[in-house]
């Protein structure tokens, strides 16, 4: 339990200055999630098979030390907080493995650039990991009146969607055009050494002013084995990690598939993504602001169902699109429930996480929320198994053997599998049953809040 007496709690943070670490902690993975198969593959000869292999270690150890690191974390007690020691120490090595991952020596090649590039690639997950864990868990502790949580969020994700903007746009330009060529690696060296030093400026600069409330450390350290057991019991955590994983899963189709929806459905340049791209970003970003005020007049449940509908809507109406204008109408209400969803799901995670600290005793945020991120790993599977299942539906195979219908193939990938999905997610969110919003005074975890005659926290019913 809580230290009686124990220090009183901080001064608030700033939303702002919280939000900005999102900018810090998407620069670094995006640009080597974004840039990995151009400089290994295709420039440097690494063998796609190997890549592949390494792939799928790599999402297996970031399946499993996502929850140590978030247990680590919980169960750190010192001075400077919790979540602050980690991120000062995980931004550096951050930054140092991806100049690395970008600075393999020209000679490398067969198993000396696989071991290089394995290497980094899963020291860069990891450390990512470690920053995120942290960073998450913030969010919950330094915000716990829901209208400030969902000001914070709502700045964060803007900062995360111009780091998107920067991963997609700029980046390509900075490492072929002005700090190299197509065929070099220079101006991805020189690329990763300028974000990295954005990166950890951005991040330690957040992690200094983030006032942690020392009443969250409690006397007791949380056991691995018994919190993972608690939280996989805990029936909110699968009805809501399974419903915001449709929403997640969703996203990640259209981010792979943007571009061959764009070659073969609307039958246009590859290079015509970049406008619909911008245009959905721009709306999303745009959106957050008015997300955030329904989320202050409605609360974050019924944005979160709301947003959900309008997702779903913008993918039917991407499917009957027939060229770049009314796909780009498209996109602009894709974009509209894009940011209500990330107005909205961590807000709904972070009540979940309130309750489980306030039924346990235990503010464990960091394993807590490394669990939901098992449901993220699900992405990377469907969107395999949903692009497998063109070749068995369409025959496309690959650029060389696109089938007989390859435009419509694509309509499928981009537009039916997402829609079904989020149409699944709108209407599972009508039954899920949350936590209502925590009171100022319930974020210092002294006495367990009232409980409904069943034994549980007091919940938003679905209405």
């Amino acid at each position: 339990m809580s230290q009686p007496g124990g220090p009183p709690a901080p001064g608030r943070t700033p939303a702002w200055r919280y939000a900005i670490g999102m900018f810090g902690t998407s620069i670094p993975i995006n640009m080597i999630k974004g840039s990995m198969i151009l400089f290994y593959v295709d420039i440097l000869g690494l063998d796609v098979r190997a890549y592949g292999v390494v792939m799928v270690v790599y999402a297996v150890i970031d399946a499993l030390d996502n929850p140590v690191l978030g247990h680590l974390s919980d169960r750190t007690r010192t001075r400077f907080g919790r979540r602050r020691p980690w991120l000062l120490v995980g931004a550096p090595l951050l930054t140092a493995c991806m100049i690395a991952f970008f600075s393999a020596p020209s000679s490398l090649e067969g198993m000396g650039l696989l071991i290089w590039f394995a290497v980094f690639a899963i020291l860069c997950e990891a450390f990512d990991s470690m920053l995120n864990a942290n960073y998450g868990a913030l969010l919950p502790e330094l915000y716990p009146r829901e209208r400030d949580r969902a000001v914070a969020n709502g700045l964060r994700q803007g900062f995360q969607l111009v780091a998107l903007v920067i991963s997609l746009a700029v980046t390509p330009v900075l490492t072929t055009q002005v700090f190299g060529t197509e065929d070099s690696t220079e101006g991805f060296r020189t690329t990763a050494v300028i974000y990295g030093v954005v990166a950890l400026a951005v991040i330690v600069f957040m992690a200094l002013g983030a006032r942690e409330n020392p009443r969250y450390s409690t006397r007791e350290q949380p056991m691995l084995l018994r919190s993972v057991w608690s939280i996989v019991r805990n029936r909110l955590f699968w009805t809501v990690g399974l419903t915001g994983a449709c929403y997640g899963i969703a996203m990640a189709l259209v981010l792979a598939g943007i571009q061959l929806y764009v070659r073969y459905s609307l039958g246009l340049p590859v290079g015509n993504a970049l406008y619909l791209q911008g245009v959905v970003i721009l709306v999303t970003a745009a959106g957050l602001v008015a997300w955030t005020r329904v989320v202050a007049r409605r609360g974050a449940l019924w944005a979160w169902r709301v947003a959900f509908v309008v997702l779903a809507a913008g993918f039917a109406a991407l499917f009957f699109a027939g060229d770049l204008v009314t796909a780009i109408a498209a996109g602009v209400v894709v974009g509209a429930g894009w940011s209500g969803m990330l107005a909205t799901n961590d807000l709904i995670v972070a009540r979940v996480l309130d309750a489980d600290a306030a039924r346990n005793g235990e503010h464990r945020e960091g394993l807590f929320l490394s669990a939901f991120g098992f449901f993220g790993r699900l992405n990377g599977v469907v969107t395999g198994l949903a692009l497998t299942s063109l070749g068995v539906f369409f025959g496309y195979n690959s650029g060389d053997d696109p089938g007989g219908d390859p435009g419509l193939a694509f309509r499928v990938y981009l537009c039916v599998y997402p829609f079904a999905l989020t149409a699944i997610g709108a209407v599972a969110a009508r039954f899920v049953s949350v936590p209502v919003a925590t009171p100022p005074e319930a974020a210092v975890p002294e006495d367990p809040p009232p409980a409904d005659p069943a034994g549980e926290p007091a919940v938003e019913r679905p209405r």
